[in-house]
């Protein structure tokens, strides 16, 4: 109800309801009366529908707000529209009143946008007036004549103004002459016979040789915002030659060979590395060597004793018993494991045989004639070739296929097969699942532990500054540790789905497979029970199905 006060203005609303809004000739006045209990409290709600109702639509919320938090007692002015009646008290009609219009201006500056405070008994503002509001706000650039016609007549927000963005420059980039997928590539004959003996281990460059190219950047053309202001472009970022070991910059922008040796690209950096020469054998005489760099020994591997490097590994004689480990690893005379030397190659490994080996290759594995109760473990394939290509015995896992001559022997020897799983892959795929499973342990103590701490209050600067330097360090740990989580999960699923790729591993066989040989591929089983010749093993819908070689 509107009631007349002593001053002969209307007023809504009373001291009981712990509020009052006085429509003065001057303007709109609420008064917010102190908070007592054996009355009424105001209510912002209560307050804007008895504006609503008197047609005071355009009024200060913040001032009204902050009257209510400060309970005065005393007016406040809120509007300076008069009362709602809408005329002068003499019938004459109210003025014709438009949406508010604002111009919104993207953080880029290249959109303006128009948006309307529609509301009841406004009207739509004409488009020479969205052209107006657009010009006050100084946008004079890139209006859309045809966006104002249409969006002024569509309640929702549109854009009427749309400026050019800059077109940055290229960055300068490197362009390598040089391919390292060509490595490991078996050679073939003019007969298109795979030649395992020709595996191209080492790529190699001579003295002089260009080796990468530099493309320089170039400059960006500048764009337009809807003030007109010129907007200049990022140009293209110089980046430097990538210039390594035994390496040199010519005519600015490539990179060539200062010596002959093999390419190894380390830490971003293009190198020529020579190779180390070991005369005899890496025993007693050399002691265990780590080089970086590849190597060529022209004797044996010797029990006890290490060679490593970060290059290709070549060996005229064999590995007995000896720890080898390298990029590619190639021995002319075989493998002898003596049950305790293992070999390791980050890309291919290739012997004459093998016998009581432990070999391992993220690539290939190529065998010459055979492997005897080894354990070889291949992320590609495993092919054992010539005369013999025997595999008796041992285990032998390959994530896409195994090859062989003769698989078993009459004997019935266990030999076991497993193919369409990368050993490499599950074991880094186990590996990180159990990072993750410990970070997150930890991350998950932490929280608890902070979660305490939080509940009970503790003031730290009230504790004795070695406690509070703990709690400190151990608020902190907890966001690097969070990150830690998060990549191994991440890691964690690009592993799982790097194995469910493994879809297509196969067994090719070219003379005989005998029973007692054990098969396992894509997780599926079988064990031979009778001979089979000239025959491959893959899955199809009904499991393991031996067909022809």
């Amino acid at each position: 109800a509107v009631m007349e006060d002593t001053n002969n203005y209307p007023v809504a609303g009373s001291k009981n309801e712990g509020y009052s809004i006085e429509f003065r000739p001057d303007g709109v006045y609420a008064v917010i009366y102190p908070a007592d209990p054996s009355v009424g409290t105001a209510d912002l709600s209560d307050i804007c529908e008895q504006l609503k109702e008197h047609n005071v639509l355009d009024y200060d919320i913040e001032v009204l707000t902050d009257a209510m938090k400060q309970m005065t007692g005393k007016p406040v002015l809120i509007s300076e529209e008069t009362a709602d009646e809408g005329s002068d008290g003499e019938g004459e009609q109210k003025p014709t009143e438009y949406a508010k219009i604002t111009i919104n201006i993207s953080s880029d500056r290249m959109q303006a946008s128009v948006h309307r405070d529609i509301k009841m008994d406004v009207q739509w503002p004409t488009v020479d007036m969205i052209r107006q509001a657009l010009a006050d706000k100084g946008v004079v650039f890139g209006i859309e004549d045809h966006a104002i016609e249409v969006g002024a007549g569509q309640s929702e927000d549109f854009v009427a103004a749309k400026g050019i963005p800059p077109v940055n420059g290229e960055d300068a980039r490197i362009e390598r002459h040089f391919n390292m997928d060509e490595k490991g590539r078996p050679s073939r004959n003019k007969y298109n016979q795979v030649n395992y003996k020709d595996l191209n281990i080492f790529l190699l460059a001579k003295k002089g040789d260009v080796l990468a190219e530099r493309i320089p950047q170039t400059k960006g053309t500048s764009g337009r915002d809807v003030f007109g202001n010129e907007v200049m472009p990022k140009n293209g970022r110089p980046i430097p030659l990538p210039v390594g070991k035994n390496t040199e910059v010519q005519d600015e922008n490539f990179i060539v060979a200062k010596i002959d040796g093999q390419i190894v690209e380390s830490n971003k950096r293009i190198n020529i590395d020579p190779h180390l020469e070991i005369s005899g054998d890496v025993g007693v005489p050399t002691g265990n060597i780590d080089f970086v760099g590849s190597v060529d020994v022209s004797g044996n591997v010797e029990a006890g004793f290490i060679l490593k490097a970060t290059g290709d590994i070549q060996i005229q004689g064999m590995i007995s018993g000896g720890d080898v480990e390298g990029k590619n690893v190639h021995v002319s005379g075989g493998i002898q494991g003596m049950g305790r030397g293992t070999v390791k190659a980050s890309e291919n490994v290739e012997a004459a045989y093998a016998e009581n080996a432990d070999i391992e290759a993220e690539g290939n594995i190529y065998i010459h004639d055979a492997a005897l109760h080894s354990n070889i473990r291949a992320g590609k394939k495993i092919v054992v070739s010539g005369k013999r290509g025997l595999v008796n015995g041992g285990y032998l896992a390959a994530g896409e296929e195994i090859q062989a001559v003769t698989i078993g022997n009459p004997m019935n020897v266990v030999t076991r097969l497993v193919v369409g799983v990368n050993p490499m892959l599950q074991k880094k795929y186990q590996d990180a699942c159990k990072e993750y499973k410990e970070s997150k342990q930890r991350l998950d103590q932490l929280m608890k532990t902070l979660n305490t701490l939080e509940k009970i209050k503790i003031n730290i600067s009230t504790l004795p500054p070695e406690r509070a330097e703990q709690i400190r360090k151990l608020k902190l740990s907890q966001f690097p540790l969070a990150g830690k989580v998060e990549r191994s999960e991440k890691l964690v699923r690009e592993l799982d789905e790097e194995r469910m790729k493994m879809q297509k591993g196969r067994i090719m066989v070219e003379d005989t497979v005998y029973p007692g040989t054990k098969l396992s591929i894509n997780t599926l089983m079988k064990s031979l029970q009778t001979e089979e010749k000239h025959c491959s093993f893959m899955v199809d819908d009904d499991g393991i199905r031996t067909g022809p070689y």
